[in-house]
């Protein structure tokens, strides 16, 4: 019997996402948002593990604006059993140290927790930074890149791929431990499910409940920022060779060895 806690993002639509070019932020306000597909896989192999284990609980936890409350019914829907939104103003622009002392403090006060489960990166930041900078500041044991995770009778155990190899690694807990699609899809809520979504009423908590003073979080917590946003451009137009006979395959060849010699220029 473990308590499980599934921390879960609402990300931009990446066909619908904008960025503030003053801020290096991500524009949230007005931006379809769905919630990290990474995630999605966490909370299948969470839900997994309560299936195992009867008396597991699971508890969906999410920082972000208002709206991220759908993300937490969405995971309520699917099976969670309870969750939480730090929702806040002043955590608005954390990199991921910021965000991962917000999600730190967010498991203390609402655990403790057995096993802290994530997916292996958001898609709007890309990092996968987050849940190892949470193990590092909660002293949890931590997994990345897991392929599966299963109970035991002294903690669980983790399959993880390398490129090389795969790894078996049995792990005490508390742990975090990051998930990738290998552990499979959640499936599709039932109609009960999200009945009882429907009805509930996430938890709202702000980071001064959370204890956290303003130097900590935000931008002005945050030790990086995105100073500049531009979009690539392309500096070389290319040579476009068509063969069609043998005489043009030999006039090809010319030009790709004189190019290789540095006597020719894209």
């Amino acid at each position: 019997m473990m308590k499980i806690a599934l921390l879960i993002k609402q990300v931009p639509d990446t066909r619908t996402v904008r960025m503030d070019e003053k801020t290096g932020t991500v524009v949230r306000d007005g931006n379809e948002a769905i919630v990290n597909p990474l995630d999605l896989y966490a909370l299948k192999a969470a839900l997994d593990l309560k299936a195992a284990q009867p008396g597991t609980t699971v508890t969906a936890i999410s920082m972000g604006p208002p709206n991220a409350e759908k993300a937490l019914k969405e995971a309520l829907a699917l099976g969670a059993d309870d969750a939480l939104l730090i929702c806040d103003r002043a955590a608005a622009g954390s990199d991921t140290k910021a965000t991962a002392t917000i999600l730190t403090a967010a498991l203390n006060a609402s655990g403790p927790f057995d096993l802290v489960l994530t997916g292996e990166r958001a898609t709007d930041g890309d990092t996968g930074q987050v849940g190892p900078e949470i193990a590092a500041a909660a002293g949890f044991g931590l997994i990345t890149f897991a392929n599966s995770v299963t109970a035991t009778a002294g903690g669980i155990e983790v399959e993880r791929k390398t490129e090389n190899e795969v790894e078996r690694w049995k792990v005490e807990l508390p742990a975090l431990v990051s998930v990738t699609k290998a552990v499979g899809e959640v499936g599709l809520p039932t109609l009960k499910g999200k009945m009882v979504a429907r009805r509930r009423v996430v938890p709202v908590k702000n980071t001064t409940e959370l204890g956290l003073a303003p130097g900590n979080i935000g931008l002005e917590g945050s030790p990086t920022r995105v100073v500049r946003i531009f979009r690539p451009s392309i500096t070389r137009n290319g040579i476009k060779l068509q063969i069609f006979d043998e005489a043009s395959l030999e006039s090809a060849v010319d030009v790709l060895a004189s190019f290789v010699k540095g006597e020719e220029k894209a």
